[in-house]
C-alpha cells in the first residue's frame, strides 16, 4: 500500500524523561530503571535484552529500584527479567504508582519490597491463552480462553446434578489442545511465582501458599489486589512515597504520550499505525518498541491483516541537551 500522506509519528520525549529520572536519583539517591508498557503492549522476551542491554556494564548495586507499569504478558519473560536484575543488585525494590497486574505481578514477586502508591494495584495471575485452535468472535478473531473460567464451567455443571461427562460438551465449543495447553499453562504459572519469590523467600511453604492464592483464590483475572490484601498475602508490601510518587506519574504521563495512537487512515480499508509500545529506561539510555506497519482489510475474511511490517526495537543514548537514536537489532 503506498500513500503520499505524511506518515503521524509519536514524540521521542527522551529530554523530558531523562530529567525526571535524574531528579528521583538526586532526590532520593537511587538507581532506577523503567519499565512500561502501553495498553496495546506487553511483557516479552525482546524485554529481557532490552533490560541487559541497559544494565549489562552496571556493577552490583546495593539497591535498584525497578517502576513498572504494566497490564502483564509473557510470565516467563517476568522471571528472566528479574534474573538479570538480581544479578545486579543486593537488594530490588519494586516502585508501583498504579497498574502492575498479571504477569507484570509476576515480576513484582522478585522484589524483596514493593512500594505502592494509592492507585497501586496488583492482581491475579491465573492463566488465559489465545491458542491457534480458540475459537473466534464475531470479528473472526481469536479468543482467549481463561483456565480459571474453564473451571469455573466444569464446577457448574457438576453442581447441576449432572451426571455425564462435561467434556464432549466443552469440546464442541473449545478444542481440546486448547484445554491441555490451558492445564500446561496453569502449572506453569504457579511454578513461575513459586521459583521468583525464591530469589528472597527462603520459606518455600509460605511461597508455595501465595502462589495457589495468586493463581486461584481470585473472582476475576482483573481483580486488583491493593495494599492490604497484598500485605494479607505475605508479600513485603511498603508505602510509597509521596514525592517518589508525584515524580513517576509525571513519568507515567511522558510515556503515555510517547505512546499515543498514531494512525494514519489511508481509505475506508487501509491505515498505517505507529505506535511506541514498551519503553525501557534508565539513566543515559531509553529503549523502546515501535510498530511500523500497514493494516488492510479483507472483506471476504472479515479481518485486518498486516502488510509492510518495519516494526523495530530503538535506542536513545546521551544527555538530555545531546542524545542521538538508532535501531537496536534483537537477535
Amino acid at each position: 500500500m503506498t500513500s503520499k500522506k505524511k506518515i503521524i509519528k509519536p514524540p521521542i520525549l527522551f529530554q523530558e524523561t531523562q530529567k525526571l529520572i535524574k531528579k528521583i536519583q538526586s532526590i532520593k539517591k537511587i538507581k532506577i530503571l523503567s519499565y512500561w508498557n502501553s495498553v496495546n503492549g506487553s511483557i516479552c522476551q525482546n524485554d529481557v535484552s532490552s533490560v541487559y542491554e541497559i544494565i549489562k556494564d552496571w556493577p552490583v548495586q546495593d539497591k535498584i529500584y525497578l517502576f513498572i507499569k504494566s497490564d502483564g504478558g509473557d510470565g516467563k519473560a517476568s522471571l528472566r527479567i528479574i534474573n538479570l536484575l538480581r544479578e545486579h543488585t543486593k537488594k530490588l525494590i519494586v516502585l508501583v504508582p498504579g497498574e502492575c497486574s498479571s504477569a507484570a505481578t509476576i515480576m513484582a514477586l522478585g522484589a524483596d519490597e514493593i512500594h505502592m502508591g494509592p492507585l497501586a494495584f496488583l492482581s491475579a495471575v491465573d492463566t488465559s491463552l489465545t491458542h491457534d485452535l480458540s475459537p473466534v468472535d464475531k470479528d473472526n478473531g481469536l479468543v482467549s480462553v481463561s483456565q480459571d473460567e474453564l473451571t469455573r464451567v466444569i464446577k457448574l455443571w457438576k453442581e447441576s446434578n449432572q451426571t455425564e461427562n462435561p467434556y464432549p460438551s466443552l469440546y464442541t465449543q473449545i478444542h481440546p489442545l486448547v484445554i491441555g495447553a490451558l492445564d500446561r499453562a496453569s502449572s506453569l504459572s504457579i511454578k513461575l511465582c513459586t521459583d521468583i519469590l525464591s530469589y528472597h523467600m527462603s520459606d518455600k511453604m509460605k511461597a508455595n501458599e501465595i502462589s495457589r492464592k495468586l493463581n486461584s483464590d481470585y473472582p476475576s483475572h482483573n481483580y486488583p489486589v491493593l495494599n492490604k490484601e497484598a500485605k494479607d498475602l505475605g508479600l513485603n508490601i511498603k508505602n510509597l512515597d509521596k514525592d517518589t510518587h508525584d515524580i513517576l506519574i509525571e513519568l507515567n504521563n511522558l510515556y503515555s504520550k510517547m505512546a499515543k495512537k498514531a494512525l494514519t487512515d489511508y481509505d475506508e480499508n487501509n491505515y498505517h499505525d505507529n505506535e511506541i509500545r514498551n519503553i525501557i529506561e534508565a539513566e543515559g539510555i531509553q529503549i523502546y518498541y515501535q510498530v511500523d506497519k500497514d493494516w488492510h482489510y479483507r472483506n471476504d475474511e472479515r479481518r485486518y491483516i498486516p502488510m509492510n511490517d518495519n516494526s523495530s526495537w530503538y535506542k536513545v543514548k546521551g544527555t538530555p541537551q545531546k542524545f542521538e537514536t538508532e535501531l537496536f537489532e534483537l537477535r
